[in-house]
Parts: structure tokens; sequence; C-alpha cells
């Protein structure tokens, strides 16, 4: 069982830089991939930054050029570094983690374990 633990929300203005960080605990056999989604208001929950299992990226395209996840080689510290921050950028961060590291599932329903969120706020 894993456990993911988000931090470094904040309230920004518009055009400046924020570095999310998830902690993960816990153990598993699994390979486990990691990534970061959004929940904004009024929107469906989005894939924001996910790992595959080659340790590429794959990005919504709202984020390609601004958004940098990075993650450790023992896959147990996940950051996303968020750059050139847009008002639509705001909502609540998730990291989460897919045992089986499916491809194509920005949509989060494969992934297994959840932290519960940090916010992040981008006023104009």
């Amino acid at each position: 069982e894993l456990h993911l633990l988000e931090s470094g929300g904040d309230s920004v203005q518009a055009g400046g830089s924020l570095r999310l960080s998830c902690a993960v605990s816990g153990w598993t056999y699994s390979p486990y991939c990691l990534g970061w989604f959004r929940q904004s208001p009024g929107k469906a929950r989005e894939g924001v930054a996910l790992f595959e299992r080659d340790g590429s990226a794959t990005f919504a395209d709202s984020v390609r050029g601004r958004f940098t996840p990075s993650q450790d080689k023992d896959k147990r510290t996940l950051y996303l570094q968020m750059d050139n921050l847009k008002p639509e950028d705001t909502g609540v961060y998730y990291c989460a983690a897919d045992l089986e590291c499916y491809t194509g599932c920005s949509g989060g329903y494969c992934y297994d374990y959840w932290g519960q969120g940090t916010r992040v706020t981008v006023s104009s």
C-alpha cells in the first residue's frame, strides 16, 4: 500500500511560479507510475503530467512548455515545477500512483492511490 502527500500549493499572481512536491511512502511489489492531476472549478479532473513506465512524461496541452515534472530515481518524491502560471491553472492538484503503469490514463481512472491534494490559486 502506498501513501501520497502533496505540498507546495499557494496563491500566486499570473506569471508566477510554484513547485509542488509529493512524498510517497509505503511499499508495493508493483513498479508503479506517478502522475499529477488537477481538479479545477467546474471542470473534470485532468491529467496534467503523467510518467510512463519508461520514465518519459506526457502532458496536457494546456500546460506543455510551462510545467515540468520530475521524480527521484526511487520514485519516492514527485515534483511539479509550474512556471508562467495562468488563472486557468487554479485548482486542487493531486499526485497519484498507478500500480500497473497503464498508458493513456489521463482521466485518472486507472490510478490506485491518491494524495489529499494541494490548492493552487492564480490571480490575474
